[in-house]
């Protein structure tokens, strides 16, 4: 996922950066709350972890913003060194998904994490489409078309790239595409998996040249990317 960090302390965020990454997450650090609340506009971000005292917009004023002005949805967790019980019930009652106080445990943070996204993607009505770039996804008709033109794709290549597609950024593990994609009832030959993201990379035409990135990272699994240049060109 790609995760976004409003943190002005750099020793306190590289502490966060470093546990997101070694998770397969994408952090993205912001030390003023209006650079993370253009970030949500643009739906750049995925979660929200945000720090209290920061200057500029302070985390809880993005809070209110992200839930009031920008009517979002977005998980969010308030990480600070502010523990009264009245900043929790303050911080809840505005809408945040979840409060941790500073210093906070690795294992914890992923856990309330995983939670929080979790509770938002059950809430959240299911896509009957996705679009981006030259790719639209049909989901009830079971097609992705390419410049208009349907892919040539398997059951399983179609269920993987929707997988992938709506998890831009997210790193899978071998076992958690096995457990999304075959229901975890085989256990698949390397080399199946292999094939099946080579289809999917070719037959969507997800390369550099046109704004992706599809690769295996060493020993942990498979990551889609989209650059950000990509996206501000065609916006």
């Amino acid at each position: 996922m790609r995760i976004g960090i409003l943190e002005d302390d750099r020793s306190h965020a590289f502490v966060l950066q470093r546990c997101l990454i070694e998770a397969g997450h994408v952090p993205q650090r912001y030390e003023r709350g209006a650079d993370i609340l253009k970030a949500v506009e643009t739906d750049d971000l995925d979660a929200l972890l945000l720090d209290w005292n920061v200057p500029d917009l302070s985390g809880i004023e993005v809070l209110n913003r992200v839930r009031q002005q920008l009517k979002s949805s977005i998980p969010i967790v308030l990480i600070t060194a502010r523990t009264s019980e009245d900043d929790v019930v303050q911080a809840l009652r505005q809408g945040a998904d979840d409060y941790m106080s500073k210093p906070v445990g690795n294992k914890e943070l992923l856990a309330r994490l995983e939670s929080v996204t979790r509770r938002t993607r059950q809430s959240r009505p299911r896509q009957e489409s996705i679009e981006s770039g030259r790719l639209r996804v049909d989901i009830p008709a079971r097609r992705i078309y390419v410049d208009g033109r349907p892919a040539e794709l398997s059951a399983k290549d179609f269920d993987l790239a929707v997988l992938l597609l709506r998890n831009v950024g997210r790193l899978f593990s071998r076992s958690q595409i096995s457990e999304a994609v075959w229901g975890g009832k085989a256990v698949m030959k390397s080399r199946t998996l292999d094939t099946h993201v080579s289809h999917v990379r070719t037959r969507l035409c997800l390369s550099e040249a046109n704004g992706w990135r599809l690769s295996a990272v060493y020993g942990r699994g498979y990551r889609l990317e989209r650059f950000a240049h990509y996206r501000a060109s065609r916006s």
